[in-house]
């Protein structure tokens, strides 16, 4: 599912894929680098905006390689619906007010939450704290907007297109034989 959402967004329909929020959710991709290995990855996430932050939760804790990665990175890339960002992540789960974002976050995350059996609209505080025990959660702290987009494979619907015209072209061409 996360290498799927990864392609939409480098298709160029990362803002397309979330245009139902209440059901798919709010999605970002957050770029980073391996704090060992020095490789690029590509993490898709649920958020919660508010301002220039935005809210996610490591459903895993600690032991996310996303999460440690982030975390160890003085920036980070954010693919947003409304461009690409550099950001700063920032552990967030003991802040004053945490409480707020962590049912935020899982609201906005639509099914997710309710695949892995959450409803966060009608649970209450207490469990949503015992649901997330373990959750991790992260501010991101959006710093200055790219240039560039991560809709690095949008030539492929210059070949769709091509091939829809192309076929459409045969198909005429057999209904005046």
């Amino acid at each position: 599912m996360n290498r799927a959402m990864v392609l939409l967004w480098r298709l160029g329909l990362g803002r397309w894929a979330q245009v139902w929020p209440a059901v798919g959710g709010r999605i970002l991709v957050i770029e980073h680098r391996g704090r060992k290995s020095g490789n690029r990855y590509r993490t898709p996430l649920n958020f919660t905006p508010d301002g220039r932050n935005r809210y996610c939760l490591a459903g895993f804790g600690k032991r996310s390689d996303w999460y440690r990665n982030a975390l160890a990175a003085q920036r980070i890339i954010v693919w947003l619906p409304d461009g690409v960002w550099t950001a700063h992540a920032v552990d967030a789960t003991d802040d004053e007010g945490a409480r707020k974002w962590f049912r935020a976050v899982l609201i906005d995350s639509g099914f997710a939450a309710r695949a892995v059996g959450l409803s966060p609209k009608v649970m209450t505080d207490d469990e949503v704290d015992t649901a997330t025990a373990t959750y991790r959660l992260v501010r991101l702290e959006l710093i200055d907007r790219c240039a560039r987009t991560p809709a690095d494979l949008w030539w492929v619907w210059l070949w769709v297109g091509a091939g829809a015209v192309a076929a459409l072209g045969l198909r005429a061409r057999r209904h005046r034989s």
